[in-house]
């Protein structure tokens, strides 16, 4: 499952577009990711993973957020994320196919990928859909340049890569709804928009902030707050903006020392715990 806040409203496999999407009214976008919807609807874990029917503008979109955003990881990133894109060396040149991103990945952390949306049992599932090309810097929605350049590059780090499978293993302990909201915001402050204090500057490694090339120029402008899970669990967020507010971890070794204890011990009661700090 992906995790992600009960209420908002998420698309599954990206074939329906919200009302101030940018691709709304192209047609051929639309027709595009209706038939990449269909791929993922019908796809099935074993089944020969599909090939997604990339047009040549979104290879040519792939090509120029790849170049944004590699020139930012190199002044913004933490050294951590940037030591899996060195290992992963995902191509520039043309939007990769989920069995491409596999190849890299899987000799490295060992995860895979498949074309719905989840996290479990070293796979990532992955939508195959990109942003529209009018609007290169935002999307609404998690789209192929979000969850490769921002996750894959992530799984290509060993102690990230541990921290995503401890995710997929609380996720199966705990049974409340409420306790997986708490996890789900816990996972949003990290994995998707966590940040870091690295050689005395701020410096990210979630993916969320690592694929927008927008974000990653305003994210220190944030408020930004102490690492704190109980905190963290109980702070709401909007999908659709960038995040007003942060949680910066001292070092990653802080981050992954912290969030294995937290992950390693999380389940119903411990979500009941957390929630009387905040209560």
């Amino acid at each position: 499952m992906r995790l992600v806040d009960k209420g908002v409203n998420t698309l599954a496999y990206g074939g329906q577009l919200v009302a101030d999407h940018p691709g709304l009214t192209d047609a051929s976008y639309r027709a595009r990711r209706a038939a990449l919807s269909d791929l993922a609807a019908a796809y099935r874990r074993g089944d020969p993973v599909p090939a997604a029917p990339y047009a040549g503008e979104e290879h040519d979109l792939w090509r120029t957020c790849s170049k944004e955003l590699a020139e930012r990881h190199e002044r913004l990133a933490c050294d951590e994320y940037r030591r899996g894109v060195e290992a992963l060396q995902l191509p520039g040149d043309h939007v990769p196919q989920l069995t491409e991103v596999s190849a890299l990945l899987a000799p490295i952390t060992g995860f895979r990928y498949e074309p719905v949306p989840g996290l479990g049992d070293g796979w990532f599932m992955s939508t195959q859909y990109i942003r529209h090309h009018s609007v290169p810097y935002y999307t609404p929605e998690p789209d192929v340049i979000h969850e490769v350049i921002g996750h894959a590059n992530q799984l290509a780090s060993p102690r990230f890569a541990g921290l995503y499978r401890k995710v997929g293993d609380a996720v199966r302990r705990v049974r409340s709804d409420q306790a997986v909201q708490f996890l789900s915001r816990v996972f949003w402050f990290t994995m998707e928009f966590g940040v870091v204090h690295e050689d005395g500057t701020l410096r990210a490694y979630g993916a969320g902030i690592l694929s927008s090339f927008g974000e990653l120029e305003a994210f220190r402008g944030a408020d930004v707050r102490p690492f704190d899970i109980a905190a963290m669990g109980a702070q709401p967020y909007d999908i659709t903006r960038y995040q007003p507010v942060l949680f910066a971890a001292d070092s990653v070794d802080d981050l992954v020392a912290t969030m294995t204890e937290f992950l390693d011990s999380y389940d119903d009661d411990a979500y009941a715990r957390y929630a009387r700090k905040v209560a």
